[in-house]
């Protein structure tokens, strides 16, 4: 049996504790001795969260049992970290089988000295901070979460039941993991390494109408001819003004854009459809299985066949 061990603390955010909790004791429930959880805080009392709820911790610094699993969640409370609790994680990290945070409960971490050398992620809006306060941490701000040995980060609130539900798959097998995923209605498809935002997210919305409108039409027709000629005569401009523009108005060129929304949708049709990957490949504008799989590979890192096997939802029963 694992026990996992989740730190509290004042202003902690409850997604990010109850999220993970609800994914263990799941498991737990559907393969009872797999795991024991805990919960702690510095002296044993009760904490209130960023959202005004309160948590009663079954231990305290001084008489927490020795973790296999040690879990930092994130919130306000990690703006300025009481030292007795950096203190605590600097001492009780060795004694972990495994490290992890959510959000920005890497920030508590990195304060503590626990991820220098090591590949990370948090809540896109910390890493930054994350990077620059702590040049020796390899900072990745676009995964919903990072495997490093040992050690596991994610970024926001929902991210931290991704890697639940991954290691749950580590520890208990994809079978367990799917019944926890079924129960919380949550997919279990979304791999580490899929970015915290959708193309539509991660890019601005440009200011121009004519650039919103071709935004909303690559999205649209992934399998259209999306050259910048092509786009920029849908806009009415010159080819050199419309790259320059977009990328002014959006923050990212309009191939980088085009290939991330082409990726997304043919991730959902591998997801969602039994359609081939030769037909997926034409729908989405790669043209040939080749360089759909090229484009999966260098950023997912997984062949579409691999991907749809990993994460696509197995047929209910009947």
């Amino acid at each position: 049996m694992r026990t996992v061990l989740v730190v509290l603390f004042d202003d902690v955010q409850s997604l990010d504790v109850s999220g993970p909790v609800e994914v263990f004791n799941g498991a737990e429930l559907h393969r009872p001795g797999t795991y024991r959880i805990r919960t702690v805080s510095r002296d044993g009392r009760a904490v209130r969260t960023s959202s005004g709820l309160t948590l009663v911790p079954d231990h305290s610094f001084a008489d927490a049992p020795a973790p296999h699993t040690l879990l930092v969640p994130g919130g306000a409370g990690t703006r300025r970290p009481e030292p007795r609790l950096i203190a605590w994680l600097r001492e009780q990290a060795p004694r972990a089988a495994r490290l992890v945070s959510v959000c920005t409960g890497a920030l508590l971490l990195a304060e503590a000295g626990l991820l220098e050398g090591r590949r990370v992620t948090s809540h896109w809006s910390v890493c930054d901070k994350l990077a620059r306060e702590h040049p020796a941490v390899e900072v990745d701000p676009d995964p919903i979460f990072v495997r490093d040995g040992d050690l596991a980060t994610s970024a926001g609130v929902t991210s931290g039941i991704d890697l639940a539900l991954a290691l749950v798959e580590e520890d208990a097998g994809r079978d367990v993991a799917l019944s926890v995923a079924r129960h919380l209605v949550v997919f279990l498809r979304r791999p580490g390494n899929q970015a915290q935002f959708s193309a539509q997210l991660s890019a601005q919305t440009a200011q121009r109408e004519p650039l919103r409108e071709v935004q909303q039409w690559i999205t649209e027709h992934p399998g259209e001819d999306l050259s910048v000629d092509r786009l920029a005569a849908r806009a009415r401009l010159s080819p050199r003004h419309f790259a320059r523009a977009f990328q002014v108005e959006t923050g990212m060129t309009p191939g980088r854009y085009v290939d991330r929304v082409r990726l997304e949708h043919a991730r959902r049709l591998l997801e969602d459809t039994p359609d081939g990957i030769e037909e997926i490949s034409r729908t989405c504008g790669y043209g040939t299985p080749e360089a759909m799989r090229r484009a999966f590979v260098r950023t997912l890192g997984a062949a579409p066949a691999e991907y749809r096997r990993r994460f696509r939802p197995a047929p209910a029963a009947h």
